[in-house]
């Protein structure tokens, strides 16, 4: 479907009935992938969407296109833009990136002082972030609320977090810091140059780790992804 046909506006308790639809594909995209998300409640998005921290993607025909929220940790210091979701139907089109940059700016809005992160699994989320400033960095430089890793306890990784004392996951940190960045079109631009890297090293780093869980260390690649995940 054209991309004019459709809308990406700030949620509102009008979208309360597009809720438990976007929780069932949040689950069902993450099984598919193989790799988990913190899980959220029907409730709890309709409460993001009820404070305005939230971002839906609708035809003008009224059909959810895709969904995004904002979490704000450690007394507001850090933000989390969560739970990007975009219906099976819509995918490549170019919609995520259109509601990627909508709920940035929005968090920009609300939290201007705030550093915004996101964790993620994707290639494609990584190259998003990108184009908007985000740099890939360790666990260390996120967060230390508890609320937010305890999200983390509906992952199927958690047992992974947990086993590096949440110094690493399989998820790929970034973050924005609106007080210390390279400007959208360098960040861009680096993660173009270097995208071939980033897939290996991630490939590497979840091999690893699965194997570190399983009890089965190897120490091969582990100077790549010291530099990376101060493993």
């Amino acid at each position: 479907m054209e991309q004019s046909n459709i809308i990406v506006r700030i949620a509102t308790s009008a979208d309360f009935k597009f809720a438990q639809t976007i929780t069932d594909e949040m689950a069902a995209s993450a099984q598919a992938r193989g790799t988990g998300i913190a899980k959220r409640s029907t409730e709890y998005i309709q409460q993001k969407m009820q404070e305005g921290k939230a971002v839906i993607a609708v035809t003008k025909d009224d059909v959810w296109v895709g969904f995004c929220y904002i979490e704000a940790w450690g007394k507001e210091g850090f933000v989390a833009n969560s739970g990007l979701i975009v219906a099976p139907e819509f995918r490549k089109t170019g919609i995520a990136k259109q509601i990627k940059k909508r709920i940035f700016d929005l968090s920009r809005e609300k939290y201007p002082k705030a550093k915004i992160f996101g964790l993620t699994t994707g290639l494609a989320v990584m190259k998003i972030n990108s184009d908007l400033g985000y740099e890939p960095v360790t666990y260390s430089e996120l967060t230390d609320d508890e609320n937010f890793w305890a999200g983390c306890k509906s992952c199927v990784n958690y047992d992974i977090l947990m086993s590096k004392e949440r110094k690493n996951c399989m998820c790929t940190a970034m973050l924005y810091d609106p007080a210390d960045h390279f400007e959208p079109e360098e960040t861009a631009a680096d993660f173009k140059k270097h995208s071939k890297q980033y897939e290996r090293f991630m490939s590497i780093k979840q091999s690893r780790l699965i194997k570190f869980l399983k009890g089965k260390r190897n120490d091969k690649n582990k100077s790549l992804l010291s530099f990376f995940f101060n493993l």
